[in-house]
């Protein structure tokens, strides 16, 4: 079943928080670089690549980097990539990484240029919806939030090809939820870390940058 509400999750580098910070926003990728702003990277090359050649249905139009990405769920296949070193480029590791968390409702209440997909938006088989009346039958919520859970969410993303049901689990537990340009700091519930070292951390970034963001110890949503 999905949830109410539904939350929306965007993993970025901590280091990357003091630009963000300043910048006031979550800004896509494209936005980012007319700014000049050198994000430390964390995502695959030959998927950012896919990505930036990817069209949006338009309206709202654009590319996929044209947006800001969230995912319906945190502790995603892509930080278990990264924490296991399989990013090119990426020397991060999941203590490196926060979750910024929204709801739908806050992000749209200030940016109607949305779109989402029932699976990873990378992929050209991937299927994107403007009308929020078919989020609850075209993103598979049943695999999202399956037992076993942490915070709600399943604990496994894996493909399992002996099971039908679990043939491509991972591509649709990465299914996208994607707002154009930019989403302002105040529409984040709050910002989740994998332990209170790094809570201290981000808490003084906050500070010196004037953001006012609850910060939570989340290891649920961490491997």
């Amino acid at each position: 079943m999905m949830p109410n509400p539904v939350r929306l999750f965007h993993i970025t580098a901590i280091d990357n928080l003091a630009d963000i910070c300043r910048s006031g926003a979550l800004l896509s990728k494209n936005a980012g670089a007319s700014l000049g702003i050198n994000y430390q990277n964390i995502a695959h090359s030959g998927a950012q690549s896919a990505r930036s050649g990817r069209n949006v249905i338009d309206p709202p139009g654009g590319s996929v980097h044209d947006f800001v990405p969230f995912y319906f769920a945190p502790r995603s296949p892509m930080l278990f990539s990264i924490n296991s070193g399989n990013v090119a480029g990426c020397d991060f590791r999941q203590a490196d990484i926060l979750h910024f968390e929204t709801t739908i409702d806050r992000v749209t209440s200030t940016n109607p240029d949305f779109v989402f997909y029932d699976r990873n938006a990378t992929l050209r088989y991937s299927e994107a919806f403007t009308d929020l009346s078919l989020l609850p039958s075209k993103v598979a919520w049943d695999l999202i939030t399956e037992s076993p859970r942490l915070d709600g969410y399943c604990k496994y993303f894996h493909n399992n090809f002996n099971n039908e049901r679990y043939i491509d689990r991972m591509e649709r537990r990465q299914a996208e939820f994607l707002v154009k340009h930019r989403v302002d700091l105040p529409s984040m519930t709050r910002i989740g870390v994998i332990n209170r070292s790094k809570a201290e951390l981000v808490r003084e970034i906050l500070v010196e940058t004037g953001i006012d963001l609850p910060v939570e110890v989340k290891t649920d949503w961490y491997f």
